[in-house]
C-alpha cells in the first residue's frame, strides 16, 4: 500500500478514529472481537506481518468501517499482549517501551506477540528488559520454555542461565572451600555457612549431576583444607586441656570448640561424598581421648551441652565410617573406640532427653533421633568385628549396667550367642575338612 509523505509528519495516536485507515482485528477462539483502530504507516513501519498484510501483493483486503481490515487471530490469554504490542508501535523513546513492559510475565507475554507479528524494535527491547532484571523462580522456568524456540536474536535473555565452564566452577569452588574451612570474623559466619552449604549442594548428585567432577586436584585441595581447620582443632584442645590441669574456665574457647566441631562435623559430610575421610577418621581417634576429658570435665548447662552434642555427632559419623568398614582400623583402635564412646553416648542420651524435656523450646538442645539410631547401629557393627572374648566383656559390662535402654546391643548379643554356640562345631568341621585335604 502506498503511503503518502505527509502522513509520516502527522502525529498519531492508536484508537484515534478520525485519523485512522486500518482497523486491527483481535478476535479468539472465545468469540471476543476488539477493533484497534491505527495507522498504516506505523504498522508496515513496526511489523513485517502487517508489511505483508497490508501490501499491495496481498490477495484480498478486507474492508471494515471504510478502513481496511487486517483479522489477527489469537488465544484469549495473549489478547492483552497484542493490545499491548499494537500501543507500543506507537511509542517513540524506547526507554519508554522499556517502563511499559513492568514485569517480566507481562514482557514475555509481548515478547511472543513480538516474534509472532515480526516486530524487531519491541523484540529488542523485550530482551534488553528480560536480560537486565532479576526472576523468581516460577519465571524463570517460563523463559527457559518459552525464550530457547525463539532463535538467536533472544539468546542474550539465557546468558545468566548457561552453563559455566569447568574452569570458573573450579575456580569459585576453591575459593569457597578456603573460606568455609577459615576462622573469619563473627560477622561473617553467616557467610561462611552459606559456602559451605553451596560447596556440599555442589558435589550433590540430585535430580541433576553433581556440579563439578571431584577429581585428585579437588581431593587433594578438600584433604588440605580440612587439615588446617583440624590442626586448628586440635591446638584447640590442647590450649582446653592446659586450662582444666589449671582450674581456668574460658567460655570464648568453648564457644570455639563448639564452632570448630560445626565446622568438622560438615567436613565429615564432604569427606563422606568424596570418599577420603581415611584420615579424618584416624585423627579423630587419636584425639578422641582428650576430647572426652574436656567435655566430661564441664558442668551441664546449656553452651556445654550444645559441644557435648556436637562431639557426638562427628563422632557418629566418625563410628559409622568404621563401622561399615569404609575406613579399616586396627582391632586395637576399633576397641579403644568402643570403650571410649560407649560410656560416654550411655550417660549422654539419658542427659540430652531430661534437659530436652525441661527446655522443649530451645531447638538447639535437641538432636537428630537419627543420630543415636546411628551411634547405635556402629556400636553394633563395630563389637561384631572384635574378638570374641572383647565382645564378651563389653556385653557382659552392658548387661550389668542399669542404663541398659541405650544403646541396644541387643543384635550383637543374638550374633555373640549364635557364634559362640555353634563355633566349636565349625571349627571342628573346618578342621577335619583340612585335614582330609592334607591326607589328599
Amino acid at each position: 500500500m502506498e503511503i503518502a509523505p505527509n502522513e509520516l509528519k502527522i502525529p498519531s495516536k492508536i484508537g484515534d478514529r478520525p485519523t485512522s485507515d486500518v482497523v486491527v482485528r483481535l478476535r479468539t477462539q472465545d468469540g471476543r472481537d476488539d477493533w484497534l483502530y491505527c495507522h498504516s504507516h506505523i504498522l508496515v513501519k513496526e511489523s513485517k506481518y502487517f508489511a505483508d498484510r497490508l501490501s499491495d501483493s496481498w490477495p484480498t483486503c478486507q474492508i471494515l468501517d471504510s478502513r481496511n481490515c487486517v483479522e489477527v487471530y489469537c488465544e484469549e490469554p495473549e489478547l492483552d499482549s497484542h493490545v499491548n504490542v499494537l500501543r507500543l508501535f506507537y511509542v517513540i523513546a524506547d526507554g519508554l517501551m522499556t517502563e511499559i513492559c513492568h514485569g517480566v510475565k507481562n514482557a514475555l507475554g509481548i515478547l511472543r506477540v513480538a516474534v509472532k507479528l515480526g516486530c524487531p524494535r519491541i523484540i529488542a527491547v523485550c530482551v534488553d528488559y528480560l536480560e537486565a532484571v532479576p526472576w523468581e523462580e516460577a519465571e524463570e522456568e517460563e523463559i527457559l520454555n518459552t525464550i530457547p524456540s525463539m532463535g538467536s536474536k533472544v539468546e542474550p535473555v539465557l546468558a545468566r542461565l548457561l552453563p559455566v565452564n569447568p574452569t570458573a566452577v573450579m575456580k569459585i569452588f576453591l575459593a569457597a572451600l578456603q573460606f568455609a574451612t577459615s576462622s573469619p570474623p563473627s560477622p561473617l559466619n553467616d557467610l561462611k555457612h552459606t559456602a559451605q552449604e553451596q560447596l556440599e549442594y555442589m558435589l550433590t548428585e540430585d535430580d541433576d549431576a553433581p556440579l563439578l567432577t571431584a577429581d585428585e586436584e579437588i581431593k587433594l585441595e578438600v584433604m588440605r583444607c580440612v587439615k588446617k581447620l583440624f590442626d586448628r582443632f586440635n591446638s584447640l584442645v590442647e590450649s582446653l586441656l592446659c586450662d582444666i590441669q589449671e582450674s581456668i574456665s574460658d567460655a570464648g574457647k568453648m564457644q570455639s570448640l563448639h564452632s570448630c566441631l560445626a565446622d568438622l562435623l560438615w567436613a565429615c559430610q564432604i569427606l563422606g561424598k568424596l570418599e577420603i575421610i581415611r584420615d579424618f577418621v584416624c585423627s579423630w581417634t587419636e584425639l578422641s581421648v582428650k576430647l572426652v576429658n574436656i567435655v566430661q570435665q564441664k558442668d551441664t548447662e546449656n553452651q556445654i551441652l550444645k559441644t557435648k552434642l556436637k562431639v557426638l555427632e562427628v563422632t557418629a559419623k566418625v563410628l559409622e565410617a568404621v563401622g561399615y568398614g569404609i575406613v579399616v582400623l586396627p582391632t586395637v583402635k576399633r576397641l579403644h573406640m568402643v570403650k571410649l564412646w560407649l560410656p560416654f553416648v550411655r550417660t549422654m542420651k539419658p542427659l540430652v532427653d531430661s534437659v530436652s524435656e525441661e527446655t522443649e523450646d530451645d531447638l538447639t538442645l535437641k538432636i537428630d533421633s537419627e543420630v543415636w539410631q546411628s551411634l547405635e547401629s556402629a556400636f553394633v557393627a563395630i563389637i561384631l568385628t572384635l574378638p570374641s572374648v572383647d565382645q564378651t566383656d563389653i556385653l557382659t559390662e552392658w548387661l550389668d549396667n542399669q542404663q541398659v535402654r541405650y544403646p541396644d546391643l541387643t543384635e550383637a548379643f543374638e550374633v555373640w550367642c549364635y557364634r559362640s554356640k555353634v563355633a566349636k562345631r565349625r571349627l571342628a568341621t573346618l578342621g577335619e575338612e583340612h585335614n582330609t585335604a592334607k591326607a589328599v
